[in-house]
């Protein structure tokens, strides 16, 4: 079984491969007499069998990661690193961040702020809907970003699958009654 550091960085690679590097809006070319739109296009986006891989110094840990996304609402990342089972649970809205561990019985609710206080670069509601949707500007293939959190550096890779739009996604919220709450900067 992984040592609760791993698992830590783990749990972290999702939070913290949300946050980006530094990613701007797409550029838009204006075209004259057509209306031009950043909004997406979709309202639902499901991406199945992404590897997350998370570096740090000493360590390599590479996961399977499902995103489902409610464009504007709600995002959940399910990490699944042996036989598909759900480890970690990452819950997030525009104003909050819930990250759930399953193996150890614990959850973390936060808010962005609270977490940036923690985390270079920032993290915010729309770079990770980007990240979650595979709309990042350095394309949806795959996502190298680099952080770190409190002192330590990660290098988040993500490889991305072909998303699917506007299918239902089974984006609810986990019930929390039977974990634990922890803080933020003990939860990672």
């Amino acid at each position: 079984m992984p040592s609760n550091k791993i698992i830590g960085y783990i749990c972290c690679v999702l939070l913290l491969v949300l946050t980006g590097c530094g990613t701007k809006k797409k550029a838009v070319t204006v075209v004259a007499d057509e209306p031009v739109s950043e909004v997406p296009s979709w309202h639902t986006c499901l991406i199945q069998g992404v590897r997350a891989t998370i570096i740090t110094e000493n360590d390599r840990q590479s996961a399977a990661v499902t995103m489902q996304t409610v464009r504007d609402s709600l995002l959940v990342i399910s990490v699944m690193p042996m036989f598909g089972m759900e480890m970690l649970r990452i819950e997030a809205t525009p104003t909050q961040l819930i990250g759930i561990d399953k193996i150890h019985g614990r959850y973390a609710l936060t808010t962005y702020a609270e977490l940036n206080n923690h985390l270079t670069p920032s993290l915010n509601w729309d770079i990770l809907q980007q990240i979650c949707s595979a709309e990042l500007p350095t394309g949806n293939e795959r996502a190298r970003m680099l952080y770190t959190f409190n002192g330590e550096r990660l290098e988040v890779i993500i490889d991305y699958m072909p998303r699917k739009t506007d299918v239902p996604v089974r984006a609810m919220h986990q019930r929390l009654d039977k974990y634990s709450q922890v803080d933020i900067s003990r939860w990672l």
